[in-house]
């Protein structure tokens, strides 16, 4: 789980690390941690660049509410944390869609608590991610990213929003691997990411456009995925 931490006072910058590191052991989590120490800092950064963002508010050039107005524009599911010494500003963290605030000075117990509904949204979301071991090359791709994932003469294709990605493997395999992110085979050959269908018709489910066969064996299985999965997300 990506995790960026935005403030200036390095005092506060190592007491929120030793706090993700002992949450991690105690959750059995691993966190990869990127510093910043103001909001102008991580704007040029590409969209879904982190899963959460600790910001603080007061910051000397780019403060943490007009950052996160910023970074809302071009991410509308990262989670955003406030890390604040007045607890007012939390309410103003509602227009940028902020799931909570710590207010300072900082203790674990509160952290903790807050921290892990943020790991739970994250966890909720899908935005885990894959290794995928290409001829060339291997890539990091986020499982929210990928629209559905096709098996042919023993080849993947995961079709994402980016591009296409084909690598040896199972349909069991990485159906094992992505249980619990909300994908469902709608047939033996597709695995289908719920959160990008748009459509179910009699025997087809379209998925970012595409239009992909339901089988009679997976119809009523898919169906009851989908609606439970719609039914949480509401």
């Amino acid at each position: 789980m990506r995790i960026a931490i935005v403030e200036d006072d390095l005092n506060y910058q190592q007491q929120l690390q030793e706090y993700l590191c002992t949450y991690g052991q105690e959750h059995n989590l691993t966190f990869e941690v990127t510093i910043f120490s103001d909001g102008s800092e991580i704007l040029p950064l590409k969209p879904n660049s982190f899963d959460i963002i600790l910001l603080d508010v007061e910051m000397p050039k780019l403060d943490g509410m007009t950052t996160a107005e910023q970074i809302r524009k071009q991410d509308g599911e990262v989670v955003l944390m406030f890390i604040t010494q007045m607890a007012q500003y939390a309410i103003n963290g509602y227009a940028v869609g902020a799931l909570d605030f710590v207010l300072k000075p900082l203790n674990y117990y509160t952290f903790s608590l807050r921290f892990a509904r943020a790991v739970k949204r994250v966890e909720k979301q899908g935005r885990r991610e894959l290794l995928l071991t290409l001829p060339e090359r291997v890539v990091r791709v986020r499982t929210d990213q990928i629209y559905y994932i096709e098996v042919q003469n023993r080849m993947l294709h995961y079709y994402t929003d980016s591009e296409e990605y084909v690598c040896k493997g199972t349909m069991q395999k990485v159906e094992q691997e992505l249980a619990g992110d909300h994908f469902v085979r709608c047939n033996h050959w597709y695995l289908v990411n719920l959160r990008h269908v748009s459509e179910v018709r009699r025997e087809v489910v379209v998925v970012a456009g595409q239009e992909l066969e339901i089988s009679r064996r997976n119809r009523t299985a898919f169906l009851n995925a989908l609606t439970d999965y719609v039914g949480g997300n509401q």
